[in-house]
């Protein structure tokens, strides 16, 4: 997933929209509606998308609303179909990416990888709150750097959910470093979120590079969030737990832990060979699935279920529909919002523009607007965009689709959220991980170099 620059980029001239990064042909597309009527519609449908993602009526998909709307700017020409097809081409090898992912980390919990580490973090915790958050916290960075967010917050959840019960454990700190974490954890490799491999895409970095680059930001921002954890959470904390039993506990499922960790070794082998990291996924998706036919443990209906067809049409269409409103203005005044180089105010300024929208529009629209406009000032400022993207959802409970997803489910377990603590636990974590995130990009940077 190497980016091509285009001439724009290596002049040092800052694009005005996602073309500039895209195989599409120059010049703005002529809407059918006069600009004003094509600004407004784009932006009350890209509204109207986000408000049903958020709400989910009656508990149907995003899509429902997002495959019309992106149809709809299409037929109004808010977009041209030029433009809508290149957005769906460079979102195509993320779609296949994202959907082998989700049906690796399926997999993995059938095979009880998710139940495993339930019952190592139960035994281990020794009856201890605190050792148990910590346990938490490793559990969902790994699993989020490696299965991607989805995994944490689907999967890992409401295992938590279980292991304070078993404990006897208050299960809200617990559970919200699992959303948290799901964000925040995710900025360590290409494959541990969307957003990541959107920017990966166009930031010319290798998989390894990426990854040595983005190590240090990934433990000081998770650091914070422990520390900041462990103040806001005392009172729970303090009310301690009890010693699990040690019977019946389920074996690790060696097998599916070694297939993760090949699939991983396969990432890294696929960037160093050019190939799309999808096909690494895919393999490892394709060993655990044809294992799990044969043992009939699931069936080609529930892998495709686990795919989660729906939300990948969601995010193509979205796409689009985010491209009309990049088309017709918004990349234009972020131009002049973002700052140019990769020295530390600038780096700063990127994460904190991109964390803001990330709460207006939700991260995955704002990595697509931003990235195009970070290109030209390098890889740094791409990964600065990133930080923001992915640390500042914590603040709000519309910041990024991971958090909405966590927040169903913990109603589920019927647990109140309210949100005014996840406010101010956001406003104690967001600030100081973004800037301990930054600055340890920066020093990465420096150090590596980009």
């Amino acid at each position: 997933m190497s980016a091509r620059m285009d001439p724009a980029v290596h002049s040092g001239r800052r694009p005005l929209s996602p073309s500039s990064t895209q195989t599409s042909p120059p010049g703005k597309a002529r809407p059918t509606l006069n600009a004003p009527l094509a600004e407004a519609l784009s932006a009350a449908l890209l509204l109207s998308v986000l408000a049903w993602a958020v709400v989910r009526p009656w508990g149907r998909s995003e899509a429902v609303v997002a495959v019309p709307a992106a149809l709809l700017v299409i037929a109004t020409g808010a977009v041209s179909t030029d433009h809508a097809r290149a957005e769906a081409e460079q979102l195509g090898p993320v779609i296949g990416f994202l959907a082998a992912v989700l049906v690796l980390a399926q997999l993995c919990d059938d095979e009880g990888l998710f139940r495993a580490c339930g019952a190592w973090m139960a035994r281990t915790a020794a009856g201890r709150s605190h050792r148990l958050l910590a346990q938490v916290f490793v559990a969902a960075s790994v699993i989020t750097a490696v299965l991607s967010l989805d995994a944490t917050v689907v999967l890992l959840t409401p295992v938590v959910f279980a292991t304070a019960t078993r404990l006897g454990a208050r299960p809200k700190p617990h559970v919200y470093a699992c959303t948290h974490l799901s964000n925040t954890a995710s900025l360590l490799l290409p494959v541990s979120n969307l957003t990541n491999l959107l920017a990966f895409a166009a930031s010319g970095l290798s998989f390894t590079r990426f990854a040595a680059l983005m190590t240090l930001p990934w433990l000081a921002a998770i650091g914070v969030e422990y520390l900041v954890f462990r103040r806001f959470f005392a009172t729970d904390l303090d009310a301690g737990a009890q010693a699990a039993a040690v019977t019946g506990e389920p074996e690790v499922p060696v097998f599916a832990l070694v297939t993760v960790v090949c699939t991983l070794a396969g990432f890294v082998l696929a960037s160093a060979l050019s190939v799309d990291p999808a096909w690494a996924a895919a393999a490892g998706a394709g060993v655990l699935a044809v294992r799990a036919l044969i043992r009939r443990r699931t069936t080609l209906v529930a892998l495709v279920r686990s795919a989660a067809v729906p939300f990948l049409a969601f995010v193509v269409a979205l796409g689009i529909v985010v491209r009309a409103v990049v088309d017709n203005g918004l990349a234009d005044a972020l131009g002049y919002l973002i700052p140019e180089g990769t020295g530390l105010p600038a780096l700063l300024g990127i994460a904190v523009l991109a964390a803001v929208l990330a709460n207006v529009i939700n991260n995955l629209p704002a990595v697509l607007v931003l990235v195009p406009l970070a290109v030209p000032s390098g890889p740094g400022a791409v990964l600065a965009v990133l930080v923001g993207v992915n640390i500042g959802p914590n603040l709000t409970y519309t910041g990024s689709l991971a958090t909405l997803l966590w927040r169903r489910i913990v109603r589920e377990h019927e647990t109140d959220i309210g949100l005014g603590e996840f406010t101010r636990l956001g406003l104690r974590a967001v600030p100081a991980a973004l800037v301990a995130a930054v600055v340890a990009l920066w020093a990465s940077l420096h150090v590596i170099g980009g």
